[in-house]
């Protein structure tokens, strides 16, 4: 019995007893699962609502954001721009300059021909406008755009005529879809941040038209924030001028000594005016050096339109856009002419480009340098630039204030103006006429600053829930502002009275049609727009519509409200849906049949049909 117990205790005393693992590893097991279900259950600490809101806090801080870029941007480009081609004329109008750097290469034939590529070229900016924006994309636009006026600037560091002219009309090309793109970005932005700042509306879920007057607060405040930003593009482009060729001038006893009158009396610019203007010639590299700061600040507004811009339209809308047809993309800005809203918009439109390039290049000129001499231009343009943007937070009062305010104040101011610079004659070189020639550049950049943003915040509000017309709304404008250019170019050599003339019956004509069209607007008067296609993406038949003509204005016919174009569009898209149901339907029953042969069953049922034939042939023989 011992000697069994023993035994025993030796064999338990060998046997390997396995490490209790298995319970160790149930153990990890549960608390994996434990945090599992932790981990993608519920949170408690989680509140879906909350950060919904967050999430929509930070979309409207990146459209604040590309509101500031876009017009940070469009400063930095006017900036070089107009602060280089200020430079470049006033080199190029220099007889000594052109004769001991250039004696054989004709800069003033170049310079007249660059001028005219810049002026004349916008004229044909509506046939092509609606299909680059369209095609680009309406941030891509102001990119390339940027890019354009970039290469401009870099063309000045090799002056022939095979750089600087074609260069100049490409900014021609670039001006119309510029400011276009430019005009639809910001009120598209004003209507993406009423759409993020009230996502819980059912009609902003379900991307359906804006309600009529949702988006006029921020529409107001983006316009009014983009001016106050642009209009420094004139202080800037002082710097150049200020800051490198100043102390190359000479001084007004030299350059006003032909010189008679100026004022109203004069024709031309400045008749009289000495062709040597530099005391001594600034050297080669200092230019060079201007030339490219000027060049990278260029390439940082092209990158700021790159990087700091986002879309304006969500990638399915863009499709949308483009899937219209680019025949009616071509049409559309011609079609909406009928309108009567912008028709009688148009007269504004002239005067907005007449009265800003008459300040700087007629008032500045013909007054300012002919009175005070050319080294007090620069100190002209920069208080333009600094009253403009000041006053252009003027409009901000539009929150309370009916619309015509601004257009109707800013003509006011510009008339009386417009009447005092007809009486004003004085003899050149004057200095005690520098406080008062400053005060009229303050109230004139007064005026402009309540003309500019004021039509732009009118179009905006007149076409706030037209998030597909917008591109053609604003090419139009900007269109007639290109005539305004071309205007201005053609009229250099005109009597000042002329010119002042034109300016005031133009003004007077723009407010007689903006009140003939309030009232029209006021009386419910229902504009005839055209109607803008649906867009087609490649399904089978249908294609063309003969419904969706884009020929047919939305008040033609019948006095149907929107509603009711919507149910008529539905019950067309269900009928549309049946008939190409119907057709699939036919084809899946050929398929069917199709399929139906190589199925399984068939072809058991083919191998036994062919056995019985066979039978039957061994039967017969």
């Amino acid at each position: 019995m011992e000697a069994t117990v023993g035994e025993q205790l030796i064999e338990d005393s060998n046997q390997v007893v396995a490490p209790p693992n298995g319970g160790a590893g149930e153990l990890l097991d549960v608390g994996q699962e434990g945090e599992m279900e932790e981990f993608l259950g519920p949170q408690a600490q989680y509140n879906e609502e909350e950060e919904e809101r967050k999430y929509y806090r930070r979309k409207r801080l990146g459209v604040i954001k590309n509101v500031a870029a876009s017009s940070f941007g469009a400063m930095i480009v006017y900036s070089v721009y107009m602060g280089l081609l200020q430079m470049q004329l006033t080199l190029h109008y220099d007889m000594t300059y052109r004769e001991v750097k250039y004696s054989n290469l004709g800069l003033e034939d170049i310079d007249r021909k660059m001028l005219m590529g810049i002026n004349v070229t916008p004229i044909i900016g509506l046939l092509y406008t609606p299909v680059l924006i369209r095609f680009l994309g309406i941030k891509w636009m102001m990119f390339l755009a940027s890019g354009i006026y970039a290469l401009f600037v870099s063309t000045n560091y090799w002056e022939r005529y095979y750089t600087l002219v074609p260069s100049a009309v490409a900014i021609g090309v670039a001006i119309v879809p510029f400011w276009a793109s430019l005009g639809s970005y910001i009120t598209r932005m004003a209507q993406q941040y009423y759409e993020y700042a009230n996502y819980k509306e059912e009609h902003v879920q379900e991307q359906r038209k804006l309600p009529k007057g949702a988006c006029y607060s921020y529409i107001i405040t983006f316009q009014s924030i983009f001016f106050v930003i642009f209009n420094l593009s004139f202080v800037f482009a002082e710097f150049p001028m200020r800051l490198v060729l100043h102390e190359y001038l000479h001084e007004n006893s030299h350059v006003l000594c032909n010189v008679k009158t100026c004022g109203a009396a004069i024709k031309g610019i400045i008749p009289g005016f000495n062709s040597t203007v530099l005391r001594n010639l600034p050297r080669s590299m200092l230019l060079i050096e201007v030339e490219s700061i000027l060049m990278g600040f260029a390439f940082l507004a092209m990158i700021i339109f790159l990087l700091l811009c986002g879309p304006a339209y969500r990638p399915t809308e863009e499709i949308d856009l483009r899937s219209i047809g680019w025949g009616n993309i071509f049409q559309l800005p011609f079609k909406h002419l009928r309108d009567y809203r912008l028709r009688l918009l148009c007269p504004f439109f002239i005067y907005s480009g007449l009265e800003m390039l008459f300040i700087i290049s007629g008032f500045s000129l013909s007054y300012g340098v002919c009175i005070l001499g050319i080294k007090t231009l620069w100190l002209l343009i920069l208080v333009y630039g600094l009253s403009c943007s000041v006053f252009s937070l003027l409009s901000l009062s539009l929150l309370r204030l009916p619309r015509w305010v601004c257009l109707m104040g800013g003509a006011a101011v510009h008339g009386v103006l417009l009447v005092v610079l007809l009486a004003l004659t004085v003899k050149p070189n004057s200095p005690e006429y520098l406080g008062p020639l400053l005060g009229i550049t303050v109230l004139w950049g007064l005026g402009s600053a309540l003309n500019k943003t004021g039509v732009s915040i009118v179009v905006g509000l007149l076409y706030a829930e037209e998030k597909e017309r917008l591109d053609f709304i604003y090419t139009i404008y900007h269109w007639w502002q290109a005539i305004a250019i071309f205007v201005v170019y053609l009229w250099s050599q005109m009597p000042m009275r002329a010119k002042l003339s034109i300016l005031l019956a133009t003004l007077l004509l723009a407010c007689y049609c903006y009140w003939v069209m309030e009232r029209r607007v006021a009386q419910k008067v229902k504009p005839r727009m055209p109607r803008i296609p649906r867009p087609r993406h490649k399904v089978k038949g249908y294609r063309y519509l003969e419904e969706d003509n884009s020929d047919e204005s939305d008040s033609e016919g019948s006095e149907e409200d929107d509603d009711e174009d919507e149910e008529e569009r539905t019950e067309e898209d269900e009928r549309v849906v049946e008939e190409m149901v119907a057709g699939d339907r036919e084809e899946g029953g050929r398929d069917a049949r199709a399929e139906g042969a190589d199925s399984p069953g068939a072809r058991r049922r083919g191998a036994e049909g062919r056995g019985a034939h066979a039978e039957d042939d061994g039967r017969e023989i």
